[in-house]
């Protein structure tokens, strides 16, 4: 299946908030990181190669040039570790998973878990992807036949559901309103950045450090149970076959070592498959729906393609929502060695931040970078240029995941757009949000139809 001819899709410019004039101040910059980071760049933000700020004494460097973006995250990598707030924000809920561990520890993780992301051990958890579709699909009849339909939190339920029996080998009905409880309930207040975050260092624990502790502790027996729940159900059927990425993370060995995880080391990878999974492929879901739903012929055409095995338009529609909507809006870095990035000396200590957001809207690297245009991505377009579209990161810390994500979206989204056909149920602007994922301003109504 190819894009629609030429001429049949108008130009598709999606709302967004306009960017400030001018460089925040201070105490502002750090509210619009509470509320909204895409509030955080000026204009002129989305044509300079290389910004710097100060920011309670500290340099902080935004870098949108590809050259240097590969600098930091390939060439000089060792050089750039996890932020604090980013430690402080993450660790209560990902403990010390791959996400956020750093040096031998990281290595370790990486080593012992890529395994587990080849395309063949992808390959077995499609059936996972495809039934929860099917389900969610099924699910969403009755909703559609008596009016608009909340899918965000449909598409939601979907990609936990997916974590869930990819991770598990089954649904998520005695787990999934428990675990959504723990992610609204930290996202609410302690998933955000404070002012604390930024000017307490990181061995004092501060109020706020205190309360994620505590959730930390209930959220640990959760999953402790979850685990226990799916051992104890297991039948003894698929002794010695991997089922899920739990057999294949407890089967997973360190090539060097032979070292396998402990239960801890397990219990935090599980976390951050799941959490770092399922919200990342439930708001690129809603951001293609609410695409597809303003392109009528665009969503014709990922209908066309959902009987065929191959699906390269639709795949090059979600690649194109991930550069529009990029799941992680930013990636933050911290110098502990100085260093220069384009002529500029970087101290130690000093912050570098890279955003995705930034980057795939650049004026300089993209051709109508706000507009969305999915042909992009399809076979015989322009290469797109390196280290200038990162929806999964790059370098040594790339997304380990990053493979099956797309596979996830792109059967998922098929599905449903080759059962329904997908339109806004009102003419409210979907505005991103980011935080620590680009979420909706709020959850839009749609109408489904199914289609004949």
């Amino acid at each position: 299946m190819q894009a629609p001819p030429a001429g049949a899709v108008p130009r598709l410019v999606p709302p967004v908030p306009a960017p400030p004039e001018r460089e925040l101040p201070t105490l502002r910059f750090i509210a619009a990181m509470r509320v909204n980071g895409i509030d955080c760049w000026p204009a002129s933000a989305y044509e300079a190669p290389l910004r710097r700020r100060r920011l309670f004494g500290r340099t902080r460097f935004t870098v949108s040039d590809p050259d240097l973006v590969r600098h930091v995250l390939v060439d000089n990598a060792a050089n750039y570790a996890r932020t604090p707030i980013t430690i402080r924000m993450l660790r209560p809920m990902l403990g010390d998973g791959l996400l956020i561990s750093e040096g031998t520890a990281w290595r370790h993780q990486r080593r012992t878990l890529a395994p587990a992301f080849t395309p063949r051990a992808v390959e077995t958890l499609v059936p996972h992807i495809l039934s929860a579709s099917d389900e969610a699909v099924a699910a969403l009849e009755g909703p559609a036949a008596r009016g608009p339909v909340d899918l965000f939190a449909a598409l939601q339920r979907l990609a936990l559901e997916i974590a869930g029996r990819t991770m598990f080998s089954v649904g998520m009905a005695d787990h999934g309103d428990r675990l959504r409880g723990f992610l609204e309930a930290y996202a609410a207040r302690l998933g955000r950045p404070h002012l604390t975050d930024l000017l307490v260092p990181l061995r004092f624990a501060t109020p706020l450090d205190r309360a994620r502790a505590r959730f930390r502790r209930d959220w640990v027996a959760f999953l402790d149970g979850v685990i226990a729940d799916r051992d104890q159900g297991q039948d003894g059927r698929h002794q010695g076959e991997a089922r899920d990425l739990l057999d294949l993370l407890r089967a997973a060995r360190d090539p060097e070592t032979g070292r396998g995880f402990s239960h801890e080391e397990l219990r935090d990878q599980v976390a951050t498959m799941i959490l770092a999974g399922h919200e990342t492929t439930a708001v690129t879901l809603l951001w293609a729906c609410t695409l597809l739903a303003l392109s009528p012929a665009t969503q014709a055409a990922v209908a066309a393609e959902a009987a065929s095995a191959e699906k390269p338009f639709t795949r090059a529609v979600i690649e194109e929502t991930l550069r529009l909507y990029p799941s992680a809006f930013v990636l933050a870095r911290r110098a502990l060695h100085a260093d220069v990035l384009g002529g500029e000396r970087v101290e130690a200590g000093d912050s570098v931040t890279i955003s995705p957001w930034l980057l795939h809207r650049h004026r300089r690297l993209w051709r109508d970078p706000d507009a969305f245009d999915p042909g992009r991505f399809l076979p015989g377009a322009p290469p797109v240029p390196r280290f200038a579209y990162l929806p999964f990161g790059a370098g040594p810390r790339v997304c380990i995941g990053a493979a099956f994500a797309l596979t996830e979206a792109t059967l998922a989204l098929s599905r449903i757009v080759g059962h329904f056909r997908i339109e806004r149920a009102d003419a409210r602007p979907v505005l991103p949000a980011a935080v620590v994922t680009t979420q909706p301003d709020h959850a839009p109504a749609f109408r489904l139809t199914p289609r004949a």
